[in-house]
């Protein structure tokens, strides 16, 4: 998935600790053979190469899953949006051949055919269908959290009952340490993201993490993040990370990104009207905000 997962279980001895790690594994690589957009025979290419053409058939799960990701991007009004698959490379390709920023018409051209509205799922017959030619979908945004989620799944079935999965920053702790205390968390500090400038404690909760500090490119001293506005095709300004915390790591990972996207004020309003779901956003001058009901340490 382009990212390090790191698996940690409470087990009798290491044996038993090492065969759930493994369990853990191949759900994750399960997961990202469904929807991985590297492989031509992945269910998301085969949507992808269908666009404007037929609806195809994918798995219950897969069906799902886009199911849920059209339901965020109604409740964040598009700031979440998985066809954002359509804004092409050339536009934003974040490496060091960037020098300079796309004009913001050029911009607005490749962002049409990012529309959630366009993706027509059909229940019965599950299958998806991407309106326009064109359209592309991807799961950058949710994906990670997704097979953090059911890699838990996977190891509570199994009876496994503490744990972290962290798929590179969004993760999943469940139960309790050895010493009967709650899983300690650092959120990244993000001017020295190696460091924590806070922790919590906690246990059967999800924590992500969407941060400019991640994946940016630097044009006249300036960083420009790569978290898109999909309205504008242009990088968020203003805010250099938003960390969710949720009951979900699916969920906690989608709504990560669409924060950054609405901004400050909008982004913890909406926070704070969604039960179980909390938020910690820093802002360009390492001003704190917190949706309510948090207690930083």
């Amino acid at each position: 998935m382009g990212n390090n997962f790191t698996i940690t279980v409470v087990a009798e001895n290491e044996k038993i600790g090492n065969e759930n790690i493994n369990l853990a594994i191949n759900e994750i690589k399960r997961i990202e053979k469904l929807l991985t957009t590297y492989k031509t025979d992945s269910q998301t290419n085969l949507i992808n190469e269908n666009a404007g053409i037929e609806p195809v058939k994918v798995d219950l799960e897969v069906f799902n899953l886009i199911e849920r990701s059209l339901g965020i991007s109604k409740i964040t009004q598009g700031a979440f949006d998985i066809s954002y698959g359509s804004i092409d490379k050339s536009l934003w390709n974040f490496d060091k051949t960037m020098t300079k920023l796309p004009d913001s018409d050029t911009a607005l051209k490749m962002v049409h055919l990012i529309d959630y509205r366009n993706i027509i799922l059909d229940k019965k017959h599950t299958t998806v269908f991407l309106k326009e030619k064109g359209m592309r979908i991807g799961f950058g945004g949710i994906g990670k959290g997704y097979a953090a989620e059911m890699a838990k799944q996977m190891l509570l079935k199994h009876n496994v009952q503490s744990g972290i999965i962290n798929a590179s920053g969004d993760l999943s702790a469940w139960g309790l340490q050895p010493n009967g205390k709650k899983w300690t968390i650092g959120v990244a500090n993000p001017d020295s993201p190696t460091a924590a400038f806070s922790y919590m404690e906690i246990s059967n909760k999800a924590i992500a993490t969407s941060g400019n500090y991640e994946k940016f490119v630097t044009i006249n001293s300036k960083k420009y993040s790569h978290t898109i506005d999909p309205k504008t095709g242009l990088p968020v300004t203003g805010i250099k990370s938003v960390t969710i915390i949720a009951s979900n790591a699916e969920f906690a990972d989608a709504m990560a990104t669409p924060i950054a996207v609405m901004g400050i004020k909008a982004g913890l309003c909406l926070i704070d009207q969604i039960p179980d779901l909390y938020c910690i956003i820093i802002d360009d001058n390492n001003k704190i905000y917190t949706s309510k009901n948090i207690n930083l340490k």
